[in-house]
């Protein structure tokens, strides 16, 4: 259970819905059999509100405004509603809506050919899905997402394999305007089995509920800059390279055909629609209302819905194939920063400048390049868009960086 295993417990019921474990000699396992976790938190009432039952006559909502800035407290885990079980129709969604192309995603028989029991789920889709569910007691009440850092992926995903999630808080700041504060934390995906598929890092600006309260803490937590190859490979079984069809794949550029500072266009692009965007959303069961609620967003700040920024990512990865065929595996994401906005009307275009290579340890079968990929909107990608002075172009949407896996 990685970091939230081995520990002797049981729950026992907290105001506003805080479960927290105590030693009862248990050996540390539920009554299903699953170990239980040190700190775990489902909140679904405001801080204060007893759990259990309602009083008749009593005026005590039942339903969740989400949890607000003060809410928050470091250290606490969040356990995650609504487990999510991965399925052939998911990813039949997400190539419709995206586009992607990598062969070892595409085809079982491409998969299974080169070393995985099958096609495993597009290591985004997996992100989108564990993000989905920490959405609505992280970020219900946000006002953007801000960044990622530290994600690498420790399990492939197969159709079949349901996913959960829990976080823990660990970083809160204030802002000046004492109007919203950002909150950070440390998320983890985990498989049926209870074993970690995925762990990242987020930072999200929450809004205040009330502009007085005191803030809950004042920490922002040291962030790794870049992932260790060293733990890029857990999600990637040993590769048959002599079974790696390059013509299938679409391209025949292996690890050692790429050069630290090349740059490349990855020159098409995608115009993304409304309801697309939207659909997309729902299949992470991603609820942040700035995506859905044009009733509302009409009256806001940019006076329309906002696309998630996940879908972004998306978008440019799959841009990415015309480049980067053979980078089968996105194995790490180090840092990203959604740099604008994007609502529906745009048109993304994308362009990737290798910063790094890697051999890893104990093994000769595949490569890391490290990528920073760039997305515009509405702006081809051919002299390479990014600074305008000191600031970002006024096209880019999405500046990522990020390790790929790729055969040598």
């Amino acid at each position: 259970m990685g970091r939230y295993g081995g520990v002797f417990g049981r729950f026992q019921e907290r105001c506003h819905g805080c479960v927290k474990a105590q030693n009862n000699g248990t050996n540390g396992v539920r009554i299903d059999g699953r170990p239980l976790l040190a700190r775990e938190r489902r909140c679904c009432m405001k801080r204060g509100a007893m759990p259990g039952s309602v009083a008749k006559g009593s005026n005590m909502p039942k339903t969740s405004p989400g949890n607000f800035f003060e809410d928050f407290r470091i250290g606490e885990v969040i356990r995650h509603a609504t487990p999510r079980t991965v399925t052939s129709g998911d990813v039949a969604l997400y190539n419709g809506l995206f586009g992607p192309r990598f062969a070892v995603q595409s085809s079982d028989v491409f998969a299974k050919a080169i070393g995985y029991p099958r096609a495993p789920i597009d290591d985004l889709l997996v992100f989108h899905i564990v993000f989905g569910k920490t959405v609505p007691d992280v970020s219900l009440n946000a006002v953007a997402n801000l960044g990622y850092a530290g994600c690498y992926f420790r399990k492939p995903v197969f159709p079949g394999d349901t996913l959960s999630a829990l976080s823990e808080v660990i970083g809160l700041k204030e802002n000046s305007s004492r109007k919203t504060g950002i909150v950070y934390v440390r998320t983890t995906g985990y498989n049926q089995d209870g074993a970690p598929v995925l762990e990242y890092v987020r930072w999200v600006m929450v809004r205040k509920r009330d502009e007085a309260a005191p803030a809950p803490g004042d920490h922002v937590p040291r962030l790794p800059t870049v992932l260790d190859p060293k733990v890029l490979s857990e999600a990637c079984p040993p590769i048959d390279v002599s079974a790696y069809d390059f013509a299938l794949a679409g391209s025949p550029y292996r690890f050692g055909d790429y050069e630290v500072g090349e740059r490349i266009d990855h020159v098409d692009g995608i115009t993304v629609e409304e309801a697309e965007h939207m659909i997309a959303t729902r299949l992470y069961q991603n609820t942040a209302r700035i995506h859905f609620n044009q009733y509302i967003e009409g009256k806001g700040r940019f006076g329309r819905r906002l696309i998630y920024g996940g879908h972004v990512i998306s978008l440019a990865r799959s841009l990415s194939f015309n480049g980067f065929a053979n980078a089968f595996h996105v194995a790490a994401i180090n840092g990203g920063r959604h740099v604008a906005p994007l609502f529906a009307g745009g048109t993304v275009f994308a362009w990737s400048e290798v910063l790094a290579k890697s051999e890893l340890p104990g093994r000769s079968d595949v490569g890391a390049l490290r990528l920073r990929t760039v997305a515009t909107r509405d702006q081809p990608c051919a002299d390479f868009p990014l600074k305008s002075g000191d600031d970002y172009d006024p096209s880019v949407l999405l500046d990522l960086d990020y390790w790929v896996l790729m055969p040598r």
